[in-house]
Formats: structure tokens, C-alpha cells, sequence
């Protein structure tokens, strides 16, 4: 990648926050209504303790998310996958889950995990959110091994659990590792949506600071919070990109 290149995106942010940075001054916009730049980055930096924290307990309940998810959906697809009959009755389920809004059912999960116990149901709901893409993308990988492997496998005669930890599991390993990569992002959608339908404080996640904020017409802090949720989104996205570049090099190379 050339220098010209790198530096593009870079100064493409720096022109757009000069004109929002000028356009505020010169048309003497109210603060409330949209402040400028430097006062997001003065409200970033005086609440930095409060967001860090704030980030941290949002981005815990993303992983407790993400990890039930990833063990519930891996366990059902294995399931799934050795049977047809099992797969034509669980795939309508998994979809009709994945198309309803999570703000649709929130308010059920929030009623039946307690007011006094909101982290709770926001775990449940970002963990379904982040469901669908580690299910399909592992139903997708276990049923896409070679055929011409599969029919060796028969020929030598393999049993299943020969067949599922030599052939199958590492066929789908892409769409595993891509799967999880997805809903890793789906598991912060899911667990800021359901910090803002549950309404409650008791999880003091970026979600209720953005909440606090509005009710307060503390619109710079509100910036401030999601730019802080958009960088703890963007970590995590890198993280599992450079996770998943790691898992298809030795894949390749086994």
C-alpha cells in the first residue's frame, strides 16, 4: 500500500471534522443541538474514567454473549448436522429467532430476569442476536467437506466421530472462524439495544451513558460515549480479524 493511500482515509477524517469544527463557529450552532469537535473531544477526555469503565462492563457482557453463543450454536449445528430430519425442524426456528427484532422481545427477557437484574436479560438478548451467523456458518461448514474425501472416508471405513474430528470439523473451519466474526459485532449491536430498551442503570454500560446524556441535553457527552463505543467496536472487530487471518494461515497450511 503506498504512503498516498495509507494517509487517504486519514485526511478525509481531518477535512470533514474542519468543516463540522468551522461550520459550528461560523453558523453559531447551540452546543446541545451539535457541538463541534473540540468540545466531543474536551467531553471525551473530562469522562474518560466514566467511558472506560462503561465500555468495559458493555464489552463483558458482548463476550459472556458471544461465548454462550458460540457454545450453544456450535452444539446445535453439530447436531443439526448429522441429521436432516433434526436440521427441517430446528432451521425455520433459527430463522424466524434471527429476523425478530430484539427490541420486540426485550421488554420479555427484562420482565422475566428481574428489574433488579438487567445485565442479565442484555447478556440473553445479545447472545441470541449474536446466535444465527455461528449456527448457519457452522451447519454451512460441517455439511461442505469434499466429496471425494467423503466417499474415501467410506471406503476406509470411518466411523462418525473419525469422520467429524479428521474431515468435517476442519472443512468448516473458515466458516466457523468467519461466523464468530460476525457475531462478534452482533453481540455489541445486541447488547447496546437491549442496555437501551431495558432503561435501567443497574449495568452502566455506553448505552445508558448515551441515555443519561439525552435525558440531560448533554449532547457532547452523548458524542463522546458513542465515539467511545465505536472505537471499543472497531478493537474488537481487529482482534477477531487478525484472529481469523491467524486460524486460515494454519489451516492452509495443514
Amino acid at each position: 500500500m503506498s504512503r498516498l493511500a495509507a494517509l487517504a482515509p486519514v485526511a478525509l477524517i481531518a477535512a470533514i471534522l474542519a468543516v463540522w469544527q468551522f461550520a459550528c463557529a461560523g453558523l453559531h450552532i447551540p452546543e446541545y443541538l451539535l457541538p463541534a469537535p473540540a468540545a466531543i473531544a474536551l467531553a471525551l477526555v473530562r469522562n474518560a474514567p466514566v467511558l472506560a469503565l462503561s465500555a468495559w462492563r458493555t464489552l463483558a457482557m458482548a463476550l459472556e454473549a458471544l461465548v454462550a453463543a458460540i457454545l450453544f450454536a456450535s452444539l446445535l449445528a453439530l447436531m443439526v448436522s448429522l441429521s436432516r430430519t433434526l436440521d427441517r425442524a430446528v432451521r425455520p426456528l433459527a430463522v424466524a429467532l434471527q429476523v425478530t427484532p430484539v427490541v420486540a422481545i426485550a421488554p420479555l427477557f427484562v420482565i422475566w430476569a428481574g428489574v433488579d437484574h438487567p445485565d442479565r436479560a442484555i447478556v440473553a438478548l445479545a447472545a441470541i442476536v449474536a446466535f444465527f451467523p455461528i449456527f448457519s456458518g457452522t451447519v454451512r461448514g460441517l455439511t461442505s467437506a469434499d466429496p471425494d474425501l467423503e466417499r474415501l472416508f467410506d471406503l476406509y471405513g470411518a466411523r462418525p466421530l473419525q469422520r467429524l474430528a479428521r474431515l468435517r470439523l476442519p472443512s468448516a473451519l473458515p466458516f466457523i472462524v468467519e461466523g464468530c466474526k460476525v457475531a462478534s459485532g452482533l453481540a455489541i449491536i445486541g447488547a447496546v439495544v437491549a442496555e437501551f430498551v431495558a432503561g435501567s442503570g443497574g449495568a452502566e454500560g455506553l448505552a445508558w451513558r448515551i441515555l443519561e446524556a439525552g435525558n440531560r441535553l448533554r449532547t457532547a457527552d452523548m458524542f463522546a460515549a458513542i465515539l467511545a463505543l465505536a472505537l471499543m467496536a472497531a478493537v474488537v472487530h481487529l482482534l477477531f480479524q487478525a484472529l481469523e487471518k491467524r486460524a486460515l494461515t494454519w489451516w492452509r497450511g495443514r
